[in-house]
């Protein structure tokens, strides 16, 4: 069923943990203003569903619907999170394949040793260490079709956003009125 209109942006930030994705988000959505939904992972499957991340999982739909219809609504939208290829891949091939607008999905591929040491900086997440980093950590888990352009660690906070915000055309578009 398609979704959203000509003019919605989709964008999909995936990557391992610690990689950026919220920091990029947050930024892009700070940016933009209001009329962009950011549909995270993180908060839909710990906080809203508190389900541990495996296939089939429930958040993989609420993730799902949620976009939808944000997009439907007139909003852009960003869905971000580790959205492991092998869990979410099917969901975002619908997803992406359903949006009237263009879509854009990035890939923050950062090294596993980088990875331990963005980590360390995030108070959110007591009792997580490398074991479970290593766990978690998939190298370039990349989705199929070649749909996704990769970042690497080299691309800091500002120019992967400003990258993500001229490639996807929210740099130029209007924030919605107060």
């Amino acid at each position: 069923m398609k979704v959203g209109t000509s003019e919605t942006r989709l964008v999909v930030l995936r990557g391992n943990s610690a990689s950026g994705k919220s920091s990029v988000a947050a930024r892009i959505r700070e940016r933009f203003g209001r009329g962009l939904a950011l549909v995270g992972q993180d908060n839909l499957r710990r906080i809203v569903l508190r389900e541990r991340d495996r296939p089939d999982g429930a958040n993989i739909g609420l993730i799902d619907t949620v976009a939808r219809y944000s997009l439907d609504a007139g909003y852009h939208v960003v869905v971000e999170g580790i959205l492991y290829a092998s869990h979410y891949g099917e969901m975002l091939r619908r997803l992406t394949a359903d949006h009237r607008g263009p879509t854009h999905c990035y890939y923050l591929d950062v090294p596993f040793e980088e990875t331990l040491l963005r980590h360390a900086t995030k108070p959110d997440m007591p009792g997580v260490g490398e074991r479970e980093l290593r766990e978690w950590y998939r190298q370039l888990d990349l989705l199929p079709g070649g749909v996704e352009t990769v970042v690497g660690a080299e691309s800091g906070l500002n120019d992967t956003v400003d990258r993500i915000m001229r490639e996807t055309g929210l740099a130029v578009l209007p924030a919605r009125e107060r």
